[in-house]
């Protein structure tokens, strides 16, 4: 039987691009000297991972197998000569029991100016516990390190990652742009301070979906220049709540707009949806903000505004707060508060909360019905809203 030409033709094309292809350069850190028992100091070995990767002309795989592996603080730096890094992580990485080895760094494991960095999979250990015991027992500790941060990047995917026990932030993002997050999961006690589960800020394009946080700190916070961020089907508890702030530490700081929070569970929080500033000066802002679709499960503030913000409440400004708020919609909110004012606007004198809005909202106390307390705050409600609006 004789093959058509056009058939042969197209056979011997196929033949020679299957054989042009490169196979995807990949870099095992055992390989280059990593140990799997958790104890051995594998440093060197990520960062020689790294910059074999980082140096390649074509995308690339930083592969670490299943083990715990020791490292301190490492950063990952561009410019690279690729914008497509892949690290698959099936083991554990270890942060350094001793928290001094760490705790003034700022950050443990740090991407700097990357582009094109996909993390999969894997457990970061922060090992924080003893931080926090020194924290909390009031004793003069280090601050404390991140686990995971990136700056001033973007084209960011982080899909399947563990965070437990951080001694700060668990995941932070500042300076970037279009970061992707899905099937995160992040844990530490409820007492553990400053625990926060991600925190954004001054970047654009942040989507976190399907995660759950479980903190002694906000399970995700917003920060001074985030826009476009989209959040949905989180699970929050222990913890602070989703907050944006705090806000207006600083007389010239960036606005937060263009916020959607959809689908979330609140479990035993201190707060639900917060927005937080401070009682000063400041040329911020917070604009255009949806929170919409949440169940309540004895959040203790399940819907809060406080413009008067000061945790220690010592030091305190005392001043009026110059951030501007409008803008913000409560939809389809669920649930039974912790106390009994479930609905709080506490806004600025000078600059009232404006475009507030209450859309479905059913909130008890204790089965009976809640109450909602307005400071300077204006705005609409819709539908069945209890307890009923103050607005």
């Amino acid at each position: 039987m004789v093959m058509p030409m056009n058939f042969l033709v197209l056979l011997v094309l196929f033949m020679i691009s299957f054989s042009c292809v490169k196979a995807i350069p990949t870099y095992n850190v055992v390989q280059l000297g990593a140990k799997t028992d958790g104890r051995t100091d594998s440093t060197k070995a990520f960062l020689t991972a790294w910059a074999n990767a980082c140096s390649s002309d074509q995308p690339a795989v930083i592969y670490v197998p299943q083990g715990r592996y020791l490292i301190g603080n490492v950063q990952f730096s561009g410019k690279c000569n690729n914008n497509h890094i892949m690290i698959r992580i099936y083991g554990t990485l270890v942060a350094p029991s001793d928290y001094n080895v760490i705790g003034n760094s700022g950050t443990w494991i740090m991407f700097e100016s990357v582009i094109g960095i996909t993390i999969s999979g894997g457990t970061l250990d922060g090992q924080g516990s003893s931080l926090w015991a020194c924290k909390n027992a009031g004793q003069n500790c280090p601050t404390g390190a991140s686990t995971l941060g990136f700056s001033n990047s973007e084209n960011i995917v982080i899909s399947g990652l563990k965070s437990l026990n951080s001694q700060l932030f668990h995941i932070y993002i500042n300076g970037c742009q279009n970061v992707n997050m899905r099937g995160v999961s992040i844990a530490a006690a409820s007492n553990s301070p400053n625990t926060d589960g991600i925190h954004v800020q001054l970047s654009t394009g942040v989507t976190i979906r399907r995660a759950t946080i479980k903190t002694g700190d906000d399970c995700i916070s917003i920060g001074p220049g985030a826009s476009n961020l989209w959040f949905e089907h989180i699970i929050c508890g222990p913890g602070h709540g989703i907050s944006i702030g705090s806000l207006g530490k600083d007389s010239q700081e960036q606005g937060v707009q263009n916020v959607t929070v959809k689908t979330v569970t609140f479990i035993g929080t201190q707060n639900g949806f917060r927005i937080k500033t401070w009682g000063r000066q400041s040329n911020g802002f917070v604009r255009g903000v949806l929170f919409q679709g949440a169940t309540m499960v004895n959040a203790y503030n399940p819907i809060v505004i406080d413009q008067n913000y000061c945790p220690s409440q010592s030091d305190c400004p005392g001043k009026v707060s110059g951030v501007k708020i409008n803008g913000v919609t409560y939809s389809n909110i669920y649930g039974s508060s912790a106390s009994e004012v479930a609905v709080k606007f506490d806004c600025s004198s000078e600059y009232p909360c404006s475009d507030i809005r209450l859309e479905n909202v059913q909130l008890t106390y204790q089965n009976q019905p809640a109450v909602s307390s307005c400071t300077n705050a204006a705005g609409t409600s819709y539908g069945d809203v209890k307890p009923s609006s103050c607005l």
